[in-house]
């Protein structure tokens, strides 16, 4: 088994699990009844993202584990998932921010890896890209109509940019499993991502009248396991029926 291969499938499954299970929060108290579908197909897109890379990542371990055996049977320490992905909803507003700034790498992640050396990786990318159209397009227009809307959603926006930003940097830093898979052809360099990802997302941000933050501090540990106060919580819930009574499948 090639260890990096593998850690670098289930991070990107990690990222897309936790991220959906955040949204899956908002299903029922969403403000209105077309954005709570709506927010409900998104979260529903990223945990079936979630679950392909999953049994993608189990098939390259070869240990007879399955996506139920990585989403349920780790504990916190043992997921890479980026910090920004767990942190907590907030208003609507802050979760249409974080979900936008995520959009926007994921559509650029996944375009790229749609001519990856991997083929499952590449099938696998070749489905997610047109679902991160999508979300890119959804939120990167709710960034508008809430940051140019009222002084009220305005400032609501620009509060939510400024205590996400700073998890931001982390989508962009590489360690040695990055490294290791972008120069097999398997992988993207994160940093390679960066340029046009901020270029498109102050350009969006501009349309919205809101300010980029300053590049002041940036929070991370997410690849290496180490995670903020909430992810713990988010797992507990996650995990609580597969733990009670374990065997249970998808």
């Amino acid at each position: 088994m090639n260890v990096a291969h593998f850690e670098y499938v289930q991070r990107l499954g990690d990222n897309a699990l936790i991220l959906g299970q955040r949204l899956s929060e908002w299903c029922g108290h969403s403000p209105f009844l077309e954005e709570d579908i709506a927010m409900a197909n998104t979260a529903l897109d990223l945990i079936g993202r979630a679950r392909m890379l999953y049994a993608h990542a189990a098939a390259l371990e070869g240990q007879g584990r399955d996506e139920d055996a990585l989403a349920y049977g780790r504990d916190e320490r043992q997921f890479g998932n980026f910090l920004i992905c767990e942190l907590p909803n907030g208003d609507y507003a802050c979760t249409l921010i974080r979900q936008y700034l995520v959009d926007v790498y994921h559509h650029a992640l996944y375009s790229t890896l749609c001519g990856s050396s991997d083929a499952g990786l590449a099938a696998i990318a070749g489905k997610a890209v047109k679902e991160c159209a999508y979300h890119l397009r959804r939120s990167g227009d709710w960034v508008v109509r809430l940051g140019d809307g009222t002084a009220e959603s305005h400032a609501r926006c620009q509060a939510a940019l400024d205590e996400v930003w700073a998890y931001t940097a982390e989508m962009f830093n590489g360690d040695a499993i990055d490294d290791a898979m972008a120069a097999a052809g398997i992988g993207v360099a994160p940093g390679s991502l960066a340029a046009a990802w901020r270029d498109e997302v102050e350009a969006q941000l501009a349309l919205a009248t809101l300010s980029v933050p300053r590049d002041d501090w940036s929070a991370s540990g997410g690849r290496q396991g180490l995670h903020t106060e909430h992810m713990g919580r988010l797992l507990a819930e996650l995990q609580f029926v597969q733990r009670a009574y374990p065997g249970q499948k998808w």
